[in-house]
């Protein structure tokens, strides 16, 4: 069974990593050296902590399978585990990229998550 990590990006920062062919990260990402994912358990509080209220989203699913030993699981808020990768994402470990919109109460709206 695969292990399903997820990525919240901005809609237009993803679209240049399509074209581009790789994802190198938001700027968080870049400057703290790693590219910060969640996991299903994680990712609504992660949503709400630092995405609140933002429009045009998009959450991304990735194969952790395809990641290799860049991919670490490291201690961060609440002393939980959170999937951090130190490489740039190779697009072929993307299972699927979905809207996260905002519902009426201004939280992200998630489809349905795999663990």
């Amino acid at each position: 069974m695969r292990q399903v990590i997820y990525k919240i990006a901005p809609e237009a920062l993803w679209r240049d990593a399509e074209a581009a062919g790789t994802f190198t990260g938001a700027p968080v990402d870049i400057a703290d050296g790693f590219i910060h994912f969640s996991t299903a358990e994680q990712v609504k509080d992660t949503a709400a902590k630092h995405f609140g209220g933002q429009p045009d989203l998009l959450l991304v699913a990735i194969d952790t399978g395809k990641l290799g030993p860049a991919l670490k699981y490291e201690v961060s808020r609440g002393g939980a585990l959170f999937p951090h990768l130190y490489a740039p994402l190779d697009l072929d470990s993307v299972i699927w990229v979905k809207p996260l919109p905002l519902g009426d109460d201004g939280a992200h709206e998630f489809p349905e998550l795999e663990a």
